[in-house]
């Protein structure tokens, strides 16, 4: 990653360990080095269903499970966040239908009007007008992510992935994954997410915001899956997403642990 269109991006929207306030500027020349070097981008402006074909034909053209799944454990040591919640990106929609916003309707929707986006766990508009995916790619540049199950972040995620080289899985990547999972095991019934970022602390070269997106991540694919989602979410109630009511009693999915890293354990 270039450094220099790194720091036009992050400039654009943090300063001094917060937010830019005052609104996001930068000059023409740096926009346009940022851009040449794949890390900011034109407006968007798209349809929902232009948006779901174009990831329809990145899952059937380029990016597969395996791709994911490396770029995911290839960023554990080496930190590249960015890399990371291509795993949720791909999760998410890898069988979402090719579909309008309008075909089927949810009756009761929790994250989109569109039934086959509420059904998996996707938040989508039926158009996108000068969308902005620099602050999108800001967060996953910075953090590894935040809007994770938002449809045109799934989309932007995948497309950038789609342009980096191949990634190689080290030993340490597998070692730190196990002892993510030992860390699992080790929860009490009672623990939620925050007690197990709390564990991850010595496993994972990161910060607490950057275990928070793995946490969300691993909700996400289904590996961390909550086996009752009325339980009284813990903390603010706004910490999480995925894992807002994830405990430890609900341990992982054997089955979804063997199916996205079972090649690795």
């Amino acid at each position: 990653m270039d450094r220099k269109a790194k720091k036009i991006l992050f400039n654009t929207f943090w300063q001094s360990g917060g937010w830019r306030q005052g609104g996001y500027t930068f000059t023409d020349e740096d926009f346009q080095y940022a851009k040449n070097h794949g890390l900011m981008f034109d407006p968007l402006t798209l349809t929902h269903g232009e948006c779901v074909k174009r990831l329809r034909q990145l899952h059937q053209e380029v990016i597969t499970k395996e791709i994911v799944v490396q770029a995911f454990l290839h960023s554990l040591s080496t930190r590249k966040v960015h890399l990371r919640s291509a795993l949720s990106s791909w999760a998410l929609t890898h069988k979402l239908p090719e579909h309008t916003y309008y075909e089927w309707l949810a009756e009761q929707p929790s994250y989109s009007a569109c039934g086959y986006c509420n059904d998996h766990k996707l938040m989508s508009d039926e158009t996108y007008i000068d969308e902005d995916l620099n602050v999108l790619n800001f967060e996953r540049v910075k953090w590894g992510g935040v809007r994770l199950n938002w449809l045109v972040y799934c989309l932007l995620d995948l497309e950038c992935l789609s342009k980096e080289q191949p990634f190689t899985v080290s030993e340490e990547d597998v070692d730190i994954l196990k002892r993510m999972i030992e860390a699992v095991e080790s929860c009490g019934d009672k623990d939620a997410a925050r007690q197990l970022e709390k564990r991850w602390k010595d496993i994972l070269p990161s910060n607490q915001h950057e275990r928070d997106v793995v946490l969300e991540i691993w909700g996400y694919i289904g590996l961390l899956e909550s086996k009752d989602d009325y339980r009284k979410e813990r903390g603010r109630g706004t910490d999480f997403m995925s894992m807002a009511t994830w405990r430890g009693i609900d341990g992982y999915s054997q089955e979804k642990m063997k199916y996205y890293f079972g090649t690795y354990l």
